[in-house]
């Protein structure tokens, strides 16, 4: 039993006593901000920003600097995506759930490409291109920031970025020591799937009946 805890936890021991409940805390938010987006709630926005302040300081004193710019962008989107939820395309609806169009889906080409490049550069800057994992890190950083300006344009395509990145992130996250964190990439996973499902049966309701 031991040696199972100390697999799953055990660098834990060199962390400080407020690093962990930290993490833990933005774990508990993250979770709350991805229920909400799969219920389609504008509390994802909110809770979101809580999670994301408290991964932007531990990141930053982690040295994980692809993962604290995705949670920086997450911060910043989350304001954006605040104001577009709850601003009225009319009198009496809010911004629907729709698909990408091929203006957006050329937009989510430019996000990726652009943020592989500037993770690239900014590892290289700081001398961390040192390691496998600043390559995934690059990859998942890509991935997560074309799916969160989905989400806050609220196209249900989000989904799919959040599924390939959190599958990624898993192991990633692993490795790198953050267990809790890990764990709530699992969660991400299963909730991101039944996120997409709901999504597409509002979607397929608004369009029979449009």
């Amino acid at each position: 039993m031991n040696q199972i805890f100390d697999f799953f936890f055990g660098q834990y021991v060199t962390y400080s006593t407020l690093h962990i409940i930290l993490e833990i805390i933005a774990v508990l938010f993250g979770v709350a901000s991805v229920f909400c987006a799969w219920f389609n709630k504008v509390w994802v926005y909110p809770t979101g920003i809580i999670s994301t302040s408290i991964y932007v300081y531990l990141l930053l004193q982690w040295s994980l600097l692809g993962d604290m710019m995705i949670n920086g962008y997450y911060f910043i989107m989350s304001i954006y995506g605040w104001y577009v939820w709850t601003r009225k395309v009319d009198d009496t609806h809010m911004t629907p759930i729709t698909r990408s169009n091929s203006m957006e889906k050329l937009i989510q080409v430019l996000i990726f490409v652009g943020t592989l490049i500037f993770v690239y550069v900014v590892y290289i800057a700081f001398d961390k291109w040192n390691d496998w994992t600043a390559y995934i890190d690059t990859l998942t950083t890509a991935i997560f920031f074309v799916g969160m300006w989905l989400m806050a344009r609220r196209k249900i395509e989000n989904w799919i970025f959040w599924i390939l990145g959190d599958i990624i992130s898993i192991p990633l996250y692993f490795y790198k020591g953050f267990t809790f964190t890990s764990f709530q990439y699992v969660l991400f996973t299963v909730m991101a799937i039944f996120g997409y499902l709901a999504w597409k049966k509002s979607l397929d309701k608004t369009l029979v009946t449009a």
